[in-house]
C-alpha cells in the first residue's frame, strides 16, 4: 500500500455526504434527554428513518495542582455509575443548566463536587460525545490555582469519593480498569494536547 491508494488532502470536499432532513418528530421524553425520529434523504436518493438523542450539553473540568514535592496531581472522583453498574474514576463533570454557559456550569460542578475554586481556567476544547445519534456537545476545561473553600454539596443520589493522584498516573491508566469512561479519556487527551502546547509542562 502507498499513500496514493487514498486521498491525502485533509480539506477534501465533503458536501456530497450531507443528507436532507424532514422535520424531526419527538418520539420520547424523559428528564435528561429527548428522543427524536427524523426521515433523511441522501443526495443519491436513498431514504431512511433515524433516531437522534437530544440532551443538554455536558462539561468536564480537570483540577490540577503541584504538591509540596513538585508532583503535578489531579483531583479525580470515584463513584457508582448506573449505566455500567460499576464504580468509575472520573474528572468532575455534569450538565449545563438552561440558564448557564459551559464555563459557569464547569465551575459550579467543580465547587459542588470537590469544594474547590479555581483561580485560572483554560478551555481545552469541545467535542461531540457520540455524533452517530447524539446532538449535544461536551466542553472540557483545565482548572488551576485551586483553593479549597467548602465541602461537597452533592445531589441527593450522588455519592462521590475524591482522591489526588499524579497526573501522569491518571493519564496512563485512562481506558483501563476503573478508568474506562470514554469521555474522561478524551479529557485526558486534551490535557496532553495542552501540555504539549505549553512546552511539556502544565504547572
Amino acid at each position: 500500500m502507498t499513500k496514493h491508494d487514498f486521498p491525502t488532502d485533509p480539506n477534501v470536499d465533503v458536501n456530497h455526504l450531507y443528507w436532507a432532513s424532514e422535520k424531526p418528530r419527538k418520539a420520547y421524553h424523559c428528564p435528561i434527554f429527548d428522543v427524536y425520529e427524523v426521515v433523511r434523504q441522501s443526495q443519491d436518493g436513498r431514504t431512511g428513518k433515524f433516531m437522534t438523542v437530544s440532551c443538554r450539553d455536558w462539561v468536564v473540568i480537570v483540577p490540577v495542582f503541584k504538591d509540596e514535592d513538585g508532583v503535578v496531581r489531579v483531583i479525580v472522583e470515584q463513584q457508582y455509575r448506573h449505566g455500567s453498574d460499576s464504580v468509575t474514576r472520573e474528572f468532575p463533570a455534569g450538565l449545563v443548566e438552561s440558564d448557564e454557559n459551559a464555563l459557569d456550569a464547569a465551575l459550579r460542578e467543580l465547587l459542588e463536587e470537590t469544594g474547590l475554586r479555581a483561580g485560572k481556567v483554560t478551555m481545552l476544547g469541545n467535542l461531540s460525545p457520540n455524533n452517530a445519534f447524539m446532538s449535544n456537545r461536551q466542553y472540557f476545561f483545565l482548572a488551576e490555582e485551586l483553593e479549597k473553600v467548602s465541602g461537597q454539596e452533592l445531589d441527593p443520589n450522588e455519592e462521590i469519593d475524591l482522591i489526588a493522584l499524579p497526573l501522569d498516573d491518571v493519564i496512563g491508566e485512562m481506558g483501563t480498569g476503573i478508568s474506562d469512561n470514554a469521555l474522561m479519556t478524551a479529557a485526558a487527551a486534551l490535557v496532553m494536547k495542552e501540555e504539549r502546547k505549553r512546552g511539556g509542562k502544565l504547572l
